[in-house]
């Protein structure tokens, strides 16, 4: 490649948790690495009936710095709703490492002629997400509608280009490589970029103590490999106090709580989450005990189960269960049921509270907080069980939620047991894999103590957002 300029600019994922947007320049070529939510950014203005407004198109975002206010990067209606004119798009890809939020829910603002590369289980992660609740400005990921827009009015796709590990691809001057990693949602990557400086490389969210260690460790062969001139590489848990835990204990602890009862057991988890959704899926079978996944979940059943290289139940296998709520008048008429949901109505394993509550021993329930209307109708006797399989609140809000699960497990006489194996490296082990790497200079991101990393590298830098860091 011929010698140029190339640059990085961080517009989101400084001294925060998420909310990674970072800019990639080589002279022609833009390119960002991931758009996300900044949930930190968005708490601080606002909150649950407090909300950027829909009718304000992108302004809100914009004004209170949600988003960057740069120029060819937004959609031509959010553009005209803001009192501004349509631009040429000025940036040719972005690089999407998962599908958590804070990396990927404000794509939903971009130009839908921006091509959007990602992996082929992100996708399908993404569709479901998109069948399973009704649209949203800040969930317009795949397809969008023009603002203001009718319900009728037909979506305008993104151009989406799938990848897997093994291949590459040129963008303008850039050669990408992406490389699977371990993180709490299938289809995670980091990437190798190929500039006219040299190559980069992106760690996106990863982590050593998970079920497949080797895909990282694959990512991290190949980086130390090209020899990076930057490696941008994510901090979340730099500074936590370790302890013991993994997927295989999470395993064991909850095998033991369910093994122990013959009453009702719930299990509150992320379902994107797939080793963990595969784990109590597991300890369902072994303890003759159907697995139970609310209609919303059902979603990721669907499409997941599509990509043979997951091993995920389809939404008619023997041992899943389908949670029948509520819905309109409670008297569970077909009439209650709107749009995408209709289609799990008439399946043989699609079960109603009353129906779970009569097997209390032969069931487990992938049913969290967000659900516990359920318990109401299920009526489980004292000594059901609730294993809370999410990380410990880190926040205000969270402490207010989880004071209110207890409220909950309290009133219904239940036992609450914890077992949770994060989705991010533990600090030792991202210090051991940027040191193995060994970048000419590191850019810590998606932490809030960056610092942290002089303990394996002289060329540390301090990123500070919206300063563009020149590469040669």
């Amino acid at each position: 490649m011929n010698k140029g300029m190339v640059n990085l600019t961080f517009y989101g994922g400084v001294n925060e948790i998420g909310g990674n947007k970072i800019l990639l320049e080589d002279n022609d070529t833009r390119v960002f690495l991931d758009f996300g939510k900044s949930f930190s950014r968005r708490a601080k203005y606002f909150e649950e009936f407090l909300n950027p407004r829909t009718a304000n198109g992108i302004v809100d975002f914009l004004s209170m710095g949600l988003v960057p206010d740069i120029s060819g990067v937004y959609r031509d209606d959010l553009m005209v709703m803001a009192g501004r004119k349509p631009e040429k798009p000025e940036i040719d890809a972005v690089l999407l490492t998962h599908a958590h939020s804070d990396h990927v829910d404000y794509i939903s603002f971009l130009h839908e002629d921006i091509p959007i590369y990602m992996g082929s289980a992100c996708h399908l992660i993404l569709k479901a997400l998109e069948e399973r609740a009704s649209r949203s400005i800040e969930r317009e990921i795949l397809d969008y509608k023009p603002r203001p827009y009718n319900i009728k009015d037909t979506p305008i796709p993104r151009k989406i280009n799938e990848f897997r590990t093994g291949d590459k691809f040129k963008i303008g001057s850039l050669e990408v490589e992406p490389i699977h990693v371990d993180h709490s949602v299938p289809g995670a990557y980091g990437f190798i970029i190929w500039t006219s400086e040299g190559a980069i490389a992106y760690t996106g969210d990863i982590r050593l103590h998970g079920t497949h260690p080797d895909m990282t460790r694959d990512f991290i062969e190949k980086a130390k490999e090209v020899k990076p001139i930057a490696l941008i590489t994510e901090g979340t848990r730099i500074a936590d106090k370790e302890k013991e835990e993994s997927e295989k204990l999470v395993y064991e602890q909850s095998s033991k709580t369910v093994s122990e009862s013959d009453n009702l057991v719930f299990a509150d988890f992320n379902f994107k989450d797939v080793d963990r959704m595969q784990t109590f899926f597991k300890i369902a079978k072994e303890n003759d005990r159907k697995f139970v996944v609310k209609i919303n979940d059902a979603y990721f059943l669907k499409y997941l189960s599509q990509d043979k290289h997951l091993d995920v139940p389809d939404i008619d296998d023997e041992d899943i269960i389908i949670y029948l709520p509520k819905r309109g008048s409670g008297t569970y008429s077909e009439k209650d049921y709107k749009g995408n949901d209709k289609e799990f109505l008439d399946l043989h394993n699609t079960w109603t509270a009353e129906q779970i509550a009569s097997r209390p021993n032969k069931v487990l329930c992938a049913i969290g907080f967000y659900s516990f209307t359920a318990l109401i109708d299920m009526k489980p006797k004292s000594g059901a069980r609730y294993i809370h399989s999410a990380s410990e609140p880190y926040n205000e809000e969270q402490e207010l939620s989880l004071d209110r699960i207890d409220a909950w497990i309290e009133h219904f006489g239940m036992s609450k047991f914890q077992s949770h194996c994060s989705g991010h490296a533990r600090g030792s082990h991202l210090l051991e894999a940027v040191a193995e790497i060994g970048a000419k200079t590191i850019y810590p991101i998606h932490t809030e103590h960056p610092d942290l990393f002089k303990k394996v590298s002289k060329n540390l830098v301090l990123v500070q957002e919206g300063t563009k860091y020149d590469l040669r």
